[in-house]
C-alpha cells in the first residue's frame, strides 16, 4: 500500500467525516423502520459513490469547459471545507452542512451534501485534476473510503450507544480539526499556483 493510497483514503474519510455524522444520520433516520435503515445508508452512500466518481473521472473536463484553474478550484475547496471543519470543531447544532427536513432521505440530504458534499466533490476533482495519471489509485481510495463510510454510519447506533454522544462528538471535532489544516493547506496550494502563474 503506497503512502498516496493511503493519505488519500485519510482525506477522503477527513471530508466525508462518518463520525461526524452518526449523530445526524442516526437522528435522520428515525423515522425509517430499524430494519430498513441499513438498506438506506447503502442505497444513499452508493449514490454518493457514483458521483463522486463522476466528479473525479470528468471534473477535469468539466473545470476545462467553464474555463476554471486547477488554482481557483483549490482555494474555492480549501475555503469550503474550512467553513466546514470549522463548524465540526464547534458543533454547531445543526451539523456540518446545516437543517436536514424530516422522513426517509432520498438522495439530498444524505447523499449529498453529508457525505458528496462540496468539499468532497472539490476534493476529488482537485486530486484527479493535479495527477492524472493516477486515476486508478484515487478511484480505488476513493471505494476504500466510501467502504468504512457505510460501515460506520451502518452501525451509527451501535457505535453511539457503545462509545456515547460526548466521545462521538470529541472524535467529529478531532476530525474538524486536522480537517482544518487540511483546509489551510489546499487553499496556500491554490495561492502558492497563482501567484507563480503571474
Amino acid at each position: 500500500m503506497s503512502a498516496d493510497f493511503l493519505s488519500a483514503v485519510i482525506l477522503l474519510t477527513l471530508v466525508v467525516d462518518p463520525f461526524g455524522n452518526v449523530p445526524l444520520v442516526n437522528a435522520m433516520l428515525l423515522a425509517v423502520a430499524p430494519r430498513r435503515r441499513p438498506r438506506v445508508i447503502a442505497r444513499e452512500c452508493a449514490i454518493a459513490f457514483v458521483l463522486l466518481l463522476v466528479f473525479m473521472f470528468f471534473g477535469r473536463g468539466l473545470l476545462h469547459l467553464m474555463r476554471l484553474s486547477e488554482s481557483s478550484l483549490s482555494i474555492a475547496g480549501g475555503i469550503i471545507l474550512f467553513m466546514i471543519a470549522i463548524r465540526m470543531v464547534f458543533a454547531h447544532p445543526e451539523g456540518a452542512l446545516g437543517a436536514h427536513p424530516g422522513g426517509e432521505p432520498l438522495i439530498v440530504p444524505l447523499a449529498v451534501p453529508m457525505i458528496a458534499g462540496p468539499s468532497a466533490l472539490a476534493t476529488v476533482m482537485l486530486m484527479a485534476s493535479r495527477d492524472p495519471e493516477s486515476l486508478g489509485m484515487w478511484a480505488a481510495a476513493l471505494t476504500v473510503t466510501m467502504a468504512l463510510v457505510t460501515l460506520v454510519l451502518t452501525a451509527g447506533y451501535r457505535l453511539e450507544r457503545l462509545l456515547g454522544e460526548r466521545v462521538m462528538q470529541a472524535i467529529g471535532r478531532l476530525m474538524g480539526l486536522i480537517l482544518t489544516a487540511v483546509a489551510v493547506e489546499m487553499l496556500l496550494g491554490g495561492i502558492r499556483d497563482f501567484v507563480q502563474a503571474l
